[in-house]
């Protein structure tokens, strides 16, 4: 197996407070749900589809961004945010990350419970689209961010937009074949592939927007060496202390 096990990262910009808090959060709520029944808790903090759809329940959406059905969905989603939302936290701001990945959560939400109409009143639970919002957001913002593999003991790496590329890649092959031919998820698809693919068309135009309208530009550290991986037009602003005032 080929996990991802580090990147690039940003030097300067805005500590990633909100990145590392939601990590948190995350393990934190999936023991306490553990610890007061897992199924109880799915069904009254999860995103219910025929709420959601009825205009009840909306506040679901974002507490159903940081539950987790198992321990390998809360590893996976985590390994995934703590390699790549700091990058996105420190370029664009603490704020602006907070607003974006809630957003971006509730966006791939909708996405799922509109194109995957069929799943019925199953409830959502995973930080997975709001994750996928930030990958969206690093391809465009940090295409040439080397990604950090690890197989089995070997350790390799291959830029950005290789890697997220294969990721939507195979998760448009998965969101298309879980469906049948009316556009109901088959028998026995538990994952929400289309959260995922409109976290990721979300998390596309954000980073287009902060990359073009943004007067960020950050340095990435690339094995001692730094090179401009984000840029714009605007003026660079002023340092305080090492750190970009966002």
């Amino acid at each position: 197996m080929i996990f991802p096990i580090g990147d690039d990262n940003v030097k300067g910009g805005a500590y990633p407070f909100f990145s590392y808090l939601f990590l948190a959060l995350n393990a934190i709520a999936f023991f306490y749900t553990i610890s007061n029944g897992l199924e109880r808790a799915v069904n009254e903090y999860g995103a219910n589809p025929c709420a959601i759809k009825s205009g009840t329940e909306y506040f679901d959406l974002i507490t159903s961004m940081f539950m987790h059905g198992g321990i390998m969905h809360l590893v996976g989603n985590m390994l995934f945010l703590w390699i790549f939302a700091d990058n996105i936290e420190s370029t664009i701001g603490n704020i602006r990350f907070l607003v974006f990945y809630l957003l971006g959560g509730i966006v791939a939400a909708f996405v799922h419970i509109y194109i995957a109409s069929g799943t019925g009143c199953i409830p959502m639970v995973g930080a997975s689209g709001a994750i996928s919002a930030v990958l969206g957001a690093y391809l465009v913002m940090f295409p040439r961010s080397r990604i950090k593999l690890l197989f089995f003991i070997k350790v390799f790496y291959i830029p950005a937009f290789l890697f997220l590329g294969f990721w939507i890649m195979e998760q448009l092959v998965s969101g298309f074949t879980s469906l049948d031919i009316f556009g109901d998820p088959k028998e026995g698809s538990q994952v929400a592939f289309w959260a995922h693919i409109g976290g990721f068309v979300f998390g596309l135009l954000a980073g287009w927007f902060f990359k073009t309208k943004s007067p960020i530009i950050v340095d990435v550290e690339d094995r001692g060496r730094n090179h401009k991986e984000y840029q714009s037009v605007k003026v660079r602003p002023k340092r305080y202390n090492n750190r970009f005032p966002l």
